[in-house]
């Protein structure tokens, strides 16, 4: 077998694979042999058919898969021992000859590829790019104020319902004439969220309501799906159909939600027993973690910036053509030509971007450890259940949901590429003048 590279320009080049008979005659010969001793073909006992039926039968399609391997395997090999950086992969050239698998013994075949472009990777103070630093306001302090103490607040028992208040009751099943239905769902100490309520009419019914109050609620205009309607009558969305819709509600308690209170119950709540003692501490301890976020948002609109920027600067040629029909290729069926045109140029720019980012990593020999990998899923869990209200879990409840991150199909190579692309900005943003701006919230989500 043999391998010829032509290059047709720096982007393209072909790879021509001559196959003869002698690189793959002896692998069908002895696949064959193995057919016939397991195949079972009617009118003979098992490992008894002819080898003249077997090689009739079988020859073709081994040849077929056998030249198929070879293929895959010696391109494979090839690209390795020369070092060819290629986008994508190797797709048969639209040249190709047409293959007569009954008389032909010696192949020849061509694979079109498509070349990493080369450029050269300056980064200078020259390269100006900007960096917008986010103020820390009274208005991002009252949002993260609020945002804690509704997340620690509480329901607590107030005389009559308003419009934003929680309704408990004994809810009866009833006829479509009112009465009680016979056997029919009983449930104690229902809660009903008054705004949550779908039908005006209804939601009507239990605003104003107290303890004691009797009324009957159209269970299914309240609340049309289905799902929080079985959650209610605690049963299950498969038997609703029946359950008639009119209940009886008989009110146990009325709430209202209030905001958690400034006090050491809630600063020990949110930053751990002892971090946090007074107000003024709870700002201060605020003011830190508002300004911590604030440099995510601001790093990841550099990232934004410093691509377009260094895309434009670097102005990579691709093969277009080639990728296009390596993405209808790959995509095999699911998108015509015509859509992967339309979206080509998202997918050209984050192509450039990725090569970009690949060569920074390679330059300066960045790399993502196993530790690293695990740390950030550790910080995703520490991230999830602290939006859940619980910032101190143990650590071993974090390694096991990060465990569980990890195991996903692609989550861990979504972080390692994540890890890789962060330490290439942070390479990046230390090679070019970061024009600094200082900017309110408003006028930083404004930005185009």
């Amino acid at each position: 077998m043999n391998i010829l590279k032509e290059e047709i320009d720096a982007l393209n080049a072909v790879l021509k694979v001559k196959i003869e008979k002698t690189d793959y005659d002896q692998k069908v010969e002895d696949t064959l042999k193995d057919y016939r001793k397991k195949a079972a073909i009617k009118g003979f006992r098992p490992g008894h058919a002819p080898a003249s039926l077997i090689n009739k039968l079988y020859r073709k399609p081994i040849i077929v898969d056998e030249v198929n391997k070879l293929i895959s395997e010696s391109l494979s090999k090839y690209l390795v021992e020369q070092k060819l950086n290629i986008l994508g992969e190797p797709i048969p050239s639209e040249g190709q000859n047409s293959i007569d698998w009954d008389t032909q013994e010696n192949f020849d075949f061509a694979f079109d590829l498509g070349l990493v472009p080369e450029f050269e990777l300056k980064l200078s103070k020259r390269d100006k790019v900007p960096y917008y630093v986010i103020k820390v306001d009274d208005k991002l302090r009252e949002i993260y104020s609020d945002s804690y103490r509704r997340r620690f607040g509480s329901y607590q028992p107030v005389d009559v319902a308003a419009e934003n208040d929680l309704v408990k009751a004994t809810l009866n099943e009833l006829n479509a004439d009112e009465t009680p239905k016979d056997g029919g769902i009983y449930v104690e100490n229902a809660s009903i969220s008054i705004a949550l309520v779908a039908d005006e009419d209804e939601k009507k019914k239990l605003i104003g309501l107290k303890s004691g109050d009797v009324v009957t609620i159209n269970t299914a205009k309240a609340f049309p799906n289905t799902t929080d309607r079985a959650a209610l009558l605690h049963t299950t969305k498969d038997k609703l159909g029946d359950v008639e819709p009119l209940f009886q509600a008989t009110v146990t308690e009325t709430m209202t939600f209030q905001k958690a209170e400034l006090n050491e119950e809630f600063f020990n709540k949110v930053y751990g027993e002892g971090t946090v003692s007074t107000e003024e501490e709870f700002n201060a301890k605020m003011d830190e973690e508002i300004s911590k976020n604030l440099v995510h948002e601001s790093d990841y609109r550099f990232m934004v910036d410093v691509k377009d920027k260094l895309i434009d600067k670097f102005k990579i040629e691709l093969p277009k053509e080639f990728l296009l029909r390596w993405l209808v290729m790959v995509n095999e069926g699911k998108h015509t030509r015509e859509q992967i045109e339309s979206e080509f140029p998202l997918f050209e720019k984050d192509l450039k971007w990725q090569l970009i980012r690949d060569k920074v990593a390679m330059e300066n020999n960045l790399a993502v450890t196993e530790e690293e990998i695990h740390g950030f899923a550790m910080d995703f869990a520490r991230n999830q259940f602290a939006s859940y209200g619980m910032a101190n879990m143990p650590d071993e409840y974090l390694a096991s949901y990060a465990d569980s991150v990890l195991k996903k199909e692609g989550e861990k190579r979504k972080i390692q590429e994540k890890l890789l692309e962060d330490k290439a900005v942070a390479i990046i943003k230390e090679s070019v003048k970061l024009d600094e701006k200082e900017v309110t919230t408003e006028e930083f989500n404004n930005l185009k």
